[in-house]
């Protein structure tokens, strides 16, 4: 590795490093629940951290936006990962399962606007994520949708049903194109001895 490749790739590693530390010290403090080994790297924005749980072993990469607004309640499982610049919005409950994979600029929200209250926000119907889903880059996941286990979201989808466990679905707004098969957990817990 050359002189010049190091320079260029350090920058990164040390976005990394004070992530950990800024999670194993100042977001543990600020957030309802932060999990065990779990890092965030330059977030974009933070709102309501106090009503924001957080998994362990987690993954957050640069310009995450979390937010939960006064009646919100955004709860992140253990092993998730959100890529860059995605948007976590609770406006009511939102709720990511165990081993959720979001990639990269995506938006999972449950807020309106009510045009009669000067565009006030307004709380939606809750979201739940279940374990192990996938998706897609570009997304739109809105509120009133469970998302069951395994399943798969196409990039640039518009989620606006249900999603069945082990289905893909893709398209806006979002149809299934492969129907539900069983699902099995990608990472198994290991028993306690």
């Amino acid at each position: 590795m050359t002189f010049a490749s190091r320079l260029v790739e350090l920058p990164p590693r040390l976005a990394w490093k004070r992530g950990q530390v800024l999670s194993a010290t100042l977001y543990r403090l600020a957030f309802r629940d932060w999990g065990r080994g779990s890092v965030m790297v330059g977030p974009l924005k933070i709102q309501g951290a106090e009503r924001i749980s957080v998994g362990a072993h987690c993954a957050f990469h640069p310009g995450v936006w979390l937010a939960a607004e006064q009646r919100g309640d955004l709860r992140i499982g253990d092993r998730v990962y959100l890529g860059h610049r995605v948007h976590l919005h609770a406006v009511g409950s939102v709720v990511l399962g165990r081993g959720v994979m979001v990639t990269d600029d995506v938006h999972i929200g449950n807020g309106g606007h009510d045009p009669s209250a000067g565009m006030a926000v307004t709380p939606g119907a809750p979201i739940v994520i279940g374990d192990d889903v996938f998706v897609g880059q570009g997304a739109t996941i809105l509120g009133g949708v469970t998302v069951g286990a395994g399943a798969v979201v196409g990039a640039r989808s518009v989620v606006t049903k249900d999603v069945p466990a082990g289905a893909v679905v893709a398209g806006v707004p979002a149809k299934i194109l492969k129907n539900g098969v069983k699902h099995t957990p990608a990472i198994r817990e290991e028993r306690q001895s």
